[in-house]
């Protein structure tokens, strides 16, 4: 996951987390927090977690849909439990979509995405973590790999910070996604 505000807010995957009785966090320094789900959205396969905790350092965001195509990136996450892992790759292609996240007519509810692809080095284990632009900032959450043998081979994606940050901000206020819909 990613630390996205002093008092304790961290924004990661959906499929992190699904199904997980007890959240445990545990910080780079090695403490560990017990985290509190605020909400979920499984159309984007986002999650924002709470820990108590004051004073953390956080991300900045940065501007998603500012990202070029052939434009640098690093990928952050524990891959294979090897803490705080980072590979560098370029944007390869903006609004991919891989059909990966599913619709659901019983809950009405609808995969949404529009990925960013990127060829830095992702495997289980990055799911939830950062993806940052040169300058540090945050513009996505590594969610997936492209593979058939389940290990990296040449293709992630991320959700962008455009997404992201409608998203959290909804989870926060209000618990759930509000999203328009028409029909």
């Amino acid at each position: 996951g990613v630390i996205i505000s002093t008092d304790g807010y961290i924004v990661t995957n959906n499929h992190v987390i699904y199904g997980a009785d007890i959240l445990e966090v545990t910080l780079n320094d090695k403490r560990s927090f017990n985290a509190k789900v605020i909400g979920t959205d499984p159309s984007t396969d986002l999650a924002l977690l709470k820990i108590e905790a004051k004073d953390l350092p956080i991300i900045t965001f940065g501007d998603s849909d500012k990202l070029k195509v052939g434009e640098w990136v690093l990928a952050v996450g524990n891959p294979f439990q090897l803490t705080s892992t980072v590979t560098a790759g370029i944007v390869s292609a903006k609004a991919r979509s891989l059909g990966i996240i599913s619709s659901n007519s019983k809950n009405h509810t609808m995969g949404l995405e529009s990925f960013i692809q990127t060829d830095a080095a992702v495997n289980p284990g990055n799911s939830g973590g950062a993806l940052v632009n040169t300058n540090g900032e945050l513009v996505g959450i590594n969610t997936a790999i492209y593979s058939e043998t389940g290990a990296y081979s040449g293709y992630s994606f991320a959700i962008p910070t455009s997404i992201v940050s409608k998203v959290i901000t909804d989870l926060k206020q209000y618990g759930t996604v509000q999203r328009a819909v028409l029909g």
